[in-house]
């Protein structure tokens, strides 16, 4: 390959500017990927040392470049405990959204003889007309209705249910004395599959004020995966639809319904 001459001293060939423009591009994305969450400044730390890096190394100052090199070598354990939660969202979403990861899951699933558990029309009518019911009465809640992505490592972190979706049952879910109203609960089919789960939180700074931990929560677990999350407030008794980060207000239940309709359509396509 023929090197590039730049300002007569510096020599590229085509397979050092691809490489460059590869691993800009890989910044660009890790920037984005992490700009909102607390893990950004020990990413510039991170760009810093590598740079530091590449002026000992032009220098040829052996000892510093051993040094950082080093330094650099034991970090690399380090930096996976601490990007553990990002590594583990962008790995998840990464297999949730794209189509090949999408495909891969459905077959991996038939294979196993596992089926996509869909909310039938009775489901969703009993579950709008709960939230229309809680919505009216201020009563807080947290519905998961996951899709492909397993949630289990989620619902093992409240108390097991595995009964049919009733409007009644979800409304004592949720009333606030009972032992069970603190927390999501999960929804697969049509079966309420857990209640008192907990949800990762939501890294985002640029939530409006008026969300509470609820819809925190909700957009946390629908970064993490592809469920769509149900959430009524305590304080308003508005309801909203959360899915893949956004928050949809519902005005009124024939709203929610064809949210839910929509969601479940697409994915038997």
């Amino acid at each position: 390959m023929v090197p590039l001459e730049l300002f007569g001293f510096l020599n590229l060939s085509f397979t050092d500017l691809v490489d460059v423009l590869l691993v800009a591009l890989i910044i660009y994305f890790a920037f984005r990927w992490i700009r909102e969450s607390s893990a950004l400044n020990i990413f510039v730390a991170i760009l810093l040392i590598y740079v530091l890096m590449v002026i000992v190394e032009a220098l040829n100052m052996k000892l510093m470049s051993k040094l950082i090199s080093t330094f650099i070598d034991v970090g690399v354990i380090a930096l996976i405990v601490i990007f553990q939660p990002e590594i583990r969202h962008f790995l998840m979403k990464l297999g949730a959204t794209s189509k090949i990861g999408s495909k891969g899951l459905g077959i991996f699933n038939r294979l196993f003889g596992e089926k996509g558990k869909n909310l039938d029309s009775v489901a969703v009518q009993e579950l709008s007309e709960a939230c229309r019911t809680m919505s009216n009465q201020k009563t807080g809640a947290l519905i998961v209705i996951p899709h492909e992505v397993n949630l289990n490592y989620i619902i093992e972190t409240g108390d097991r249910i595995d009964a049919l979706i009733n409007r009644r049952l979800i409304l004592n879910l949720f009333f606030k004395n009972s032992p069970l109203h603190d927390g999501a609960v999960i929804i697969s089919g049509d079966r309420v599959v857990a209640a008192r789960c907990t949800l990762p939180i939501t890294e985002k700074t640029d939530i409006p004020a008026s969300f509470g931990m609820r819809h925190k929560a909700a957009i946390g677990i629908s970064e993490e995966s592809d469920a769509d999350v149900i959430v009524v407030s305590e304080e308003t008794g508005n309801v909203s639809f959360v899915k893949e980060g956004k928050v949809t207000p519902i005005n009124n239940m024939n709203e929610l319904k064809l949210l839910l309709g929509a969601a479940f359509s697409q994915e038997t396509k």
